[in-house]
C-alpha cells in the first residue's frame, strides 16, 4: 500500500536535487531561481485540494484512490523523460510545471489510501512506514548522478549549456522507477468499499450538507484581501507571484462565499465548492499545524534552492554552474540530500514510539530543532566533510515532517473528508512556497549581496520557529 511513495519521492528528490543545477546550465542567474521554482507551489495549491475532492467522493469500480494514482503516474513519467532534454531555459520551466502537476496528482491519493484502510490506532505506524518508503525513494534518486559517474563511468560533465549524461539517465530510471512502484500499489492494494471508508461515524456523507453552515464572512475578508493585493501588485507592477498569491486568497475566499450562498438556499450538493465549505470549516488542529507549515516549508523551500550554490560558493570556491568544481559541488549536495533522507527512513521507524512516550507535538518540535541545527550546519560548518552532520539533522526533522502532520490530520476530521483535508493541508505547505518565491530572490540580490549561504540561515531560524508552533497544536480531537 505504501510502496507507491517510494515512486512519487523519487521524482521529488531528482527535482530538488537537480532543478537548480538543470536552470542554472540554461542560463538562470541565481536571484531569478525561486522565480522559476514557482511551479511545484502554484501545481501543488491546485490540483491536491481537487483530487481529494474528486477522489473522496469517486464511485469508480477501480477504486476512489487508484485511478488518480495511475493517472498521475503515467503523466509524471512523461515528464520526466522531457525535463533533462530541454533545449531552452523556458521548456524546462514548462517540463517542471508539468512534472509537479502530474506528481501531485498522484501524491493525495496515495497518501489517502493509509487513512483509508488503516484503523486511527494504526495510522501513525502507517505513515511511518510511507515515510521509510519515501525515504527510500529519496536516497536512490538523490545519489543516482553520483552514483553513474562513479561506479558505472558514466560522463558528470558536459558542454556549456548541456546536461551531463548522468543527470539525463538519472531521470530516465527515475522514470521507470516511478511507474514500477506506483503500477505495483495500485494492483496489490485493495480500498475499502466506499459504504465503509467514506461514511464518517455519524453517517453523514462527504458532499451531505454540513451541521453548522459556513458564514460568509470569513470567505468575504480572504477574497476581499486578495483581490487587493492583486490590485495593488497589478498597479505596483509587483513581482508575478505575489500575483498569485493574491489571486489564490481571492479564489478561497470567492469558494467559501459561493458554497455559504448555496447552502442559504438549500444545495444538498455544491460540487467544487464543497472545498471552500470544507476550508472554512478546518478542525483546530489543522488551523494550528498551518502556522508550523508556514516556518517549516518556507525553510525548505530555501533549502532546495540554495543548498548546491551554497556548497559550490563556500566549500568548492565556485559559483560558476559551467565549472568542474560546481559539478562536484552538486553531485556532493545528492548525496548529502540522499543522507538526509536515509536519516528519515530509518529515524520514521522510531517515531511512533517516541510520540507515544512524549507526545506528538513535543516529539515533533524536538525534530524540527534538530532540522534547525542541520540548515545552521550547512552555514557553520568548518569544511565540506561536516555536512553529513548537518544532513543527519535534517534528516531527523524530514521524518517528523513526512509523518507526524499526516497522523494529526487523518484523526481531527471525518473518514469521508480525509482525501479532501489532506489537500486542503497542502495549501499550508504550498504558500509559504510562494511567500518565499517572492521574498528570496529580492533578499539574496539585495540584502545578501548576491551570496546563497545567508538565506540557509535565515531558514534555520524559520525551522525554530516552526517548533515553537508544534508545540501549540490541540492534542485531542477537535
Amino acid at each position: 500500500m505504501c510502496f507507491a511513495l517510494f515512486g512519487i519521492q523519487i521524482v521529488w528528490a531528482l527535482q530538488n536535487a537537480n532543478t537548480t543545477r538543470i536552470f542554472q546550465t540554461l542560463g538562470a542567474d541565481v536571484a531569478a531561481l525561486p522565480a522559476l521554482w514557482i511551479a511545484g507551489p502554484i501545481t501543488g495549491l491546485i490540483v491536491q485540494p481537487i483530487v481529494g475532492h474528486l477522489s473522496d467522493g469517486s464511485r469508480s469500480r477501480f477504486g476512489r484512490r487508484r485511478p488518480f494514482l495511475i493517472a498521475g503516474g503515467l503523466l509524471t513519467a512523461l515528464a520526466l523523460l522531457i525535463m533533462p532534454n530541454a533545449a531552452t531555459l523556458w521548456a524546462s520551466v514548462a517540463a517542471l510545471w508539468l512534472l509537479t502537476a502530474s506528481n501531485n496528482i498522484s501524491m493525495d491519493p496515495a497518501r489517502a489510501l493509509v487513512a483509508d484502510n488503516l484503523p486511527e490506532a494504526q495510522r501513525a505506524r502507517g505513515y511511518a512506514i510511507q515515510v521509510f518508503f519515501i525515504g527510500a525513494g529519496a536516497v536512490f534518486a538523490s545519489s543516482l548522478p553520483w552514483a553513474l559517474v562513479n561506479w558505472f563511468g558514466v560522463s558528470g560533465t558536459a558542454a556549456p549549456g548541456a546536461l551531463p549524461p548522468a543527470v539525463r539517465y538519472a531521470f530516465y530510471i527515475g522514470s521507470a522507477c516511478l511507474l514500477l512502484s506506483v503500477f505495483w500499489t495500485a494492483a496489490s492494494t485493495h480500498e475499502r468499499p466506499v459504504s465503509l471508508a467514506a461514511a464518517p461515524p455519524g453517517g453523514r456523507q462527504p458532499d451531505a450538507p454540513v451541521d453548522r453552515p459556513a458564514h460568509p464572512a470569513s470567505g468575504r475578508f480572504l477574497a476581499l484581501a486578495g483581490a487587493g493585493l492583486l490590485l495593488v501588485a497589478i498597479v505596483l507592477r509587483w513581482r508575478w507571484e505575489v500575483l498569485v498569491l493574491g489571486a489564490s486568497a481571492l479564489m478561497i475566499g470567492a469558494g467559501q462565499m459561493a458554497a455559504a450562498w448555496r447552502r442559504a438556499r438549500g444545495a444538498d450538493a455544491l460540487g467544487l465548492l464543497q472545498i471552500g465549505e470544507d476550508y472554512a470549516h478546518m478542525p483546530a488542529a489543522l488551523k494550528r499545524l498551518a502556522l508550523v507549515q508556514f516556518f517549516t516549508w518556507f525553510a525548505l523551500f530555501t533549502l532546495w534552492i540554495y543548498a548546491a550554490p551554497t556548497v559550490a560558493s563556500r566549500y568548492y570556491g565556485s559559483s560558476d554552474p559551467a565549472s568542474a568544481a560546481y559539478s562536484a559541488a552538486a553531485d556532493w549536495v545528492g548525496i548529502l540530500f540522499a543522507a538526509y533522507n536515509g536519516v528519515a527512513a530509518i529515524g520514521a521507524l522510531a517515531l511512533p514510539a517516541l510520540a507515544a512516550r512524549i507526545g506528538e507535538r513535543r516529539a515533533y518540535a524536538l525534530c524540527l530543532l534538530c532540522g534547525a541545527a542541520g540548515m545552521a550546519g550547512f552555514v557553520l560548518a568548518p569544511g565540506a566533510e561536516w555536512l553529513w552532520v548537518a544532513a543527519a539533522g535534517i534528516g531527523i526533522a524530514w521524518a517528523a515532517i513526512l509523518s507526524l502532520p499526516y497522523a494529526i490530520i487523518v484523526n481531527a476530521v471525518p473518514a469521508g473528508k480525509v482525501g479532501v483535508y489532506l489537500g486542503i493541508h497542502n495549501i499550508f505547505l504550498v504558500v509559504p512556497q510562494l511567500v518565499a518565491a517572492i521574498c528570496l530572490g529580492a533578499a539574496v540580490q539585495h540584502l545578501f549581496g548576491g551570496q546563497p549561504a545567508p538565506a540557509l540561515a535565515l531558514a534555520a531560524l524559520f525551522l525554530g520557529a516552526a517548533a515553537l508552533a508544534a508545540l501549540a497544536i490541540p492534542a485531542s480531537r477537535s
